[in-house]
């Protein structure tokens, strides 16, 4: 009974042992390091010339001819955006489109902010009237998209584009042109200003 007990007890063990590989069985890529993960950073180009927005009106940028281009009929209310260093902001609705543009004139801050990982956001390099801009996604919101301007040194120009409530949903890549189109305009109108 002894012997029995003392091969029951030894017989996994061995089973266990025969089936695992020894190193020279093993395959050698085992082995190997994992690869390394690099993503490349997102680099802006130089802008061309710096428009500080220190002294702007941002419910001033667009004449309302290039509002109602933009489809927006409704007045532009101006306002503080805390989230931006209470940046000076300016919002502007359509009862065409249903959408609503929003200028923020940050002063306070690089367009650079967008580019650190913990901004957690989609981003996209583009050109607006010369100057590197950003397309910003925001993961979770999609009735809404933005356009980031470097303007100047520590300073930035938001285009939001936003759906504003209508019944069918506008897909984000349409909110997107939107911002890109509100954000051509508002910088052609910075740069006639200068």
């Amino acid at each position: 009974m002894r012997i029995t007990r003392m091969i029951a007890t030894a017989l996994p063990a061995l089973v266990v042992l025969a089936c695992t590989p020894s190193a020279q069985d093993r395959p050698s890529h085992l082995d190997d390091p994992l690869p390394a993960i690099t993503t490349t950073p997102l680099v802006l180009p130089a802008r061309p010339a710096e428009v500080r927005l220190d002294d702007v009106d941002p419910c001033g940028v667009l004449s309302q001819d290039e509002r109602l281009r933009l489809s927006l009929d409704n007045p532009p209310t101006a306002y503080v955006e805390p989230a931006f260093g209470n940046a000076k902001a300016c919002t502007i609705r359509s009862t065409i489109s249903g959408n609503v543009l929003r200028l923020a004139l940050v002063t306070e801050q690089g367009v650079d902010v967008w580019l650190d990982e913990n901004a957690q956001v989609e981003a996209q390099v583009i050109s607006v009237a010369g100057y590197p801009a950003l397309t910003v996604r925001t993961p979770g919101l999609e009735h809404l998209c933005t356009v980031e301007v470097d303007v100047a040194k520590g300073q930035f120009l938001d285009v939001m584009f936003r759906d504003g409530g209508n019944t069918t949903a506008l897909p984000q890549d349409t909110l997107c042109l939107g911002a890109e189109r509100a954000a051509e305009a508002a910088m052609a109108a910075l740069l006639r200003k200068r």
